[in-house]
């Protein structure tokens, strides 16, 4: 059998077990959504940064490196801005009002800030997004098995589905925590080697810039190796669209519920946002070299794959794709976490069954959480690649959540009205631009870029137009 295979498998297997022996230990739904409010900053930064260190942050940003060069940076390094709002400004308030209010998850939030209808609104939307979140990364564990093994993609996804879901549905965010850290190391020590290697493989630096000057002239290249190679709109479109989805996004706002204090939240955001800035140059680097060495891939996305199989001894290969599978997976279960809260606990116990039991929710979690696998397998097949997936569900987050919750946050005024006018508003202004534009926006802005300002200028009017008149949440400072 295929050596690399041979490894993954028995990698995948020790995943399973840690996450079915940590599922043991939980016995209500308080330790399946938020792990019992016990998670310390060292846990905290484990399951952040592997959550984020995904399909995306790997296969995805090496194929924009492939493509595009250096400036494929900018969507893990707007990523780690993002991070940096939720450690210092966004987490500790919101965490304190979770704590003082019970709350499981950001539709529990959002229900008690606005209403009832506009959580099931947002939670409607954040279900269809992130069913396209997680076929992306299932998408990513599909091409690591087709390159290493010859897998076909349907084949790669049915294994990455049934090792995310197994391990996830028993224990839910506290196994996730705890097989995070196992992930964590394989990912930064995997692409720590790689990276060197590849750069070694194309001779260096001056090699690289030599063969990329070769292959497109010395214009081309010159562009390949600028921070703004990929284009002013695409940029400002990452910032726009990833800042707000990394200080917002209902899987992260779910981690930081489960921090045990403040400083927990402050000090393992900030470095799981310290550690996405600096690791945004490593799949970049290796898509780059990949360019160097293998500039006829039919699939950019098959760059990182291909690098790692092909450029490096045997052992940091096998290391090296043990990290991308890592990195897949542990982003495909706060994935699965976001699924599992939005449709058991913010759409079905809320409108269905009120007075449905700890014990008996977290039965229903864990049921929902295998259906998801199954429908993600289906999205998966039919979403032609990465960035695809990723894109429908960071646009329609920061569309319609960004501007409620943060103005909702800090503003006391915001009111339900405003919520649903700016969600539905930016949303609606998204879809014609997209659609009936060819995806273009005002001046240099895309059409998420746009539906993001527009929400926002509506959420802000309405602050003066209808402002709430319910009394504010209490977010006084609190010890758990």
């Amino acid at each position: 059998m295929n050596g690399y295979l041979v490894a993954i498998i028995l990698y995948a297997l020790l995943l399973i077990a840690i996450g079915w022996c940590i599922g043991k230990r939980v016995k209500g739904a308080g330790g399946f959504f938020v792990a019992g409010r016990q998670l310390s900053m060292g846990l905290l930064f484990t399951t952040l940064i592997a959550a984020n260190l995904g399909a995306g942050s790997t296969v995805g940003v090496a194929g924009i490196g492939y493509k595009f060069g250096v400036s494929g940076w900018w969507w893990i390094g707007s990523a780690g801005i993002g991070s940096m709002i939720l450690a210092y400004i966004v987490g500790p308030k919101i965490w304190r009002i979770s704590c003082r209010y019970n709350l499981y998850t950001l539709g529990d939030y959002l229900d008690l800030r606005y209403n009832k209808f506009f959580r099931g609104l947002i939670s409607g939307m954040m279900a269809i997004g992130t069913l396209a979140l997680f076929s992306g990364q299932l998408i990513g564990i599909a091409w690591i098995l087709n390159v290493v093994a010859n897998i076909d993609k349907i084949w790669g996804i049915l294994i990455g589905a049934c090792v995310t879901t197994l391990y996830f549905a028993a224990g839910g965010l506290l196994s996730a925590a705890i097989v995070n850290i196992v992930e964590l190391i394989v990912i930064l020590l995997g692409f720590s080697l790689a990276a060197p290697y590849a750069l070694s493989y194309v001779g260096g630096w001056s090699g690289l810039t030599t063969a990329i000057t070769s292959k497109l002239g010395s214009e081309a290249a010159t562009q390949f190796f600028s921070w703004k190679g990929i284009g002013a709109t695409t940029i400002i479109g990452y910032l726009f669209m990833l800042i707000p989805s990394f200080c917002i996004s209902p899987g992260l706002i779910g981690k930081v519920y489960g921090a045990k204090n403040e400083q927990a939240i402050r000090t393992g955001t900030a470095l799981n946002g310290v550690v996405q800035l600096l690791f945004a140059f490593l799949p970049v680097l290796i898509g780059m070299c990949a360019f160097a060495a293998f500039p006829n891939l039919t699939n950019r996305e098959l760059a990182l794959p291909t690098a790692m199989k092909e450029m490096m001894p045997f052992a940091v290969s096998t290391l090296a794709l043990a990290a991308i599978f890592a990195a897949e997976v542990s982003t495909a279960d706060a994935v699965l976490y976001m699924l599992t809260t939005s449709i058991s606990k913010d759409i079905y116990q809320t409108f269905f069954h009120p007075n449905l039991s700890e014990r008996d929710l977290l039965k229903f979690s864990r049921r929902v959480t295998l259906i998801c696998g199954v429908v993600g397998v289906a999205l998966a097949i039919v979403i032609p690649n990465i960035l695809t997936a990723l894109q429908i569900f960071y646009s329609l987050m920061s569309v319609s959540l960004a501007a409620p919750l943060l103005l909702g946050l800090f503003c006391d005024k915001a009111s339900q009205k405003g919520a649903v006018l700016s969600a539905a508003g930016g949303v609606l202004l998204t879809l014609f631009l997209q659609f009936g534009n060819s995806g273009k926006g005002i001046w240099i802005l895309n059409a998420t870029s746009t539906g993001i300002l527009f929400s926002f200028v509506l959420m802000f009017m309405s602050l003066f137009v209808f402002p709430s008149t319910k009394p504010p949440l209490d977010d006084s400072p609190i010890e758990i």
